[in-house]
């Protein structure tokens, strides 16, 4: 019985781990550890959090004026746009056809162009570069990926249907090899990339989760046919729908399961993906697990991107959007480092991550403490900054939503102060070793 029992709390914790309410309320322990100076790497200045708050709100201003409500939501449409606008011309495109598609179709198709696009916008590295043919321009970082993803999935690349590039299926995602990532992203030994073969490998990964689950993704192992499972799950509003957003979770955070590392961390043996244990937790963790926190960072981005064009073209509406938190990645804390309301604890970082002595930034794996820290830290500051923006511009949260607020302040924000501070890289105040799967 007591074996039974323990079995039954961890699948217990297990599924909890994977909601989007145990993001915030986790990475809030966290915080109140940081309240009482009790975290290990980090220092904690939340009377610098008004300096960032007029940052981001000089940011808005300069470049809404006051029609925030004009502000887009955060999500991978901007950098698939990044220069030229790309998405809805491609939309245009498919009405010319001799059989146009209907409005799932298309919504299919976009899910399908989104979904892996934002599969492969983990941090790139400071020195690759992406060159866009069609307009002549070139992209670095996340803008340099969207557009790469877009033109490799015009040109068929995630298709296993010759008759129909513009899709993403299992059969087409199984071809994929790191060689084929390269030559799609222009990587070469003039232009490398960080975790390239971490993409390559989340690609493969995500073949096989398409396959083995046909109640998502349909018997051709689709990512766009998630939408006939949400369509079962919502609720017909007059000429319209209200789909629960812990359904589009559910879908994201169980059916994509298989296509992270099996080396991340585990409880019970099972992979939980970007979950991650908090030294600063262990010490008040009386129960096995208390000391885990969750932050799946790229299902977060990839519900963000999914949401937007799901109500522009169905005219969908998601309930549940409170649960949503702010993106724990390097650009949202990044700003957090750059202005003050963070700083790393002085000699808490060994010498052997300081890979240029002369520089005052380290360069961590994700799976290290402090940058457990960090992102806990991030996810709760980016709901406090949110509301001290919405004050002093007497806004309520409808009226400037945490996802506009990280598309037009704080992510644009952390890109722009580290610009300023690092001219030369514009990368962020503490590096990530990336794999190419977790920022």
């Amino acid at each position: 019985m007591l074996v039974s029992a323990l079995s039954s709390s961890r699948e217990q914790l297990i599924e909890y781990l994977r909601t989007l309410p145990s993001i915030r309320e986790r990475c809030g322990r966290v915080h109140d550890f940081a309240k009482q100076g009790k975290l290990q790497y980090f220092d904690y200045h939340p009377e610098k959090e008004g300096d960032v708050t007029n940052y981001c709100i000089r940011i808005i201003q300069r470049d809404f004026g006051d029609d925030f409500s004009s502000i887009p939501p955060h999500g991978r449409w901007r950098h698939l746009d990044a220069g030229v606008p790309r998405v809805t011309p491609l939309i245009a495109q498919w009405d010319t056809l001799e059989s146009p598609p209907d409005r799932k179709e298309k919504i299919k198709r976009l899910i399908d162009l989104f979904l892996v696009s934002v599969l492969l916008d983990a941090g790139a590295g400071n020195d690759w570069t992406y060159r866009d043919e069609t307009s002549g321009m070139s992209f670095s970082r996340s803008e340099g990926l969207g557009v790469a993803s877009f033109n490799m999935f015009k040109g068929g690349f995630f298709s296993g249907d010759v008759h129909q590039p513009h899709r993403v299926d299992a059969n087409g995602l199984e071809q994929i090899t790191a060689e084929k990532t390269a030559q799609g992203m222009q990587v070469s030994s003039d232009n490398p990339m960080v975790g390239l073969e971490g993409r390559a490998s989340l690609l493969v990964n995500l073949s096989h989760a398409l396959k083995s689950n046909a109640t998502f993704f349909g018997a051709e192992g689709r990512p766009g046919n998630m939408i006939d499972y949400l369509e079962s799950e919502s609720i017909t509003d007059g000429p319209t729908h209200r789909v629960p957003l812990a359904a589009l979770w559910h879908v994201l955070v169980s059916g994509l399961a298989p296509i992270w590392p099996t080396d991340r961390t585990t409880f019970g043996g099972v992979p939980l993906g970007d979950v991650w244990p908090c030294d600063a937790l262990k010490a008040h963790a009386p129960t096995e697990g208390d000391d885990l926190v969750p932050f799946h960072k790229l299902t977060g981005w990839t519900t963000y991107s999914l949401i937007e064009p799901i109500e522009k073209i169905l005219g969908w509406k998601f309930d549940g959007l409170e649960d949503m938190t702010g993106l724990p990645e390097y650009r949202n804390g990044g700003l957090l480092v750059d202005l003050g309301v963070l700083s790393l604890k002085p000699l808490a970082i060994p010498a052997a991550y300081y890979p240029i002595a002369s520089s005052p930034i380290p360069r961590l794996p994700p799976s290290h403490p402090a940058i457990v820290e960090w992102r806990a830290m991030t996810v709760i500051e980016l709901d406090r900054i949110a509301d001290q923006i919405r004050t002093k511009l007497n806004l309520s949260k409808e009226q400037l939503t945490l996802a506009q607020v990280l598309e037009s302040a704080t992510w644009k924000g952390g890109r722009e102060i580290a610009k300023e501070k690092r001219p030369g890289s514009g990368g962020p105040p503490i590096e990530i070793d990336s794999d190419g799967t977790v920022f």
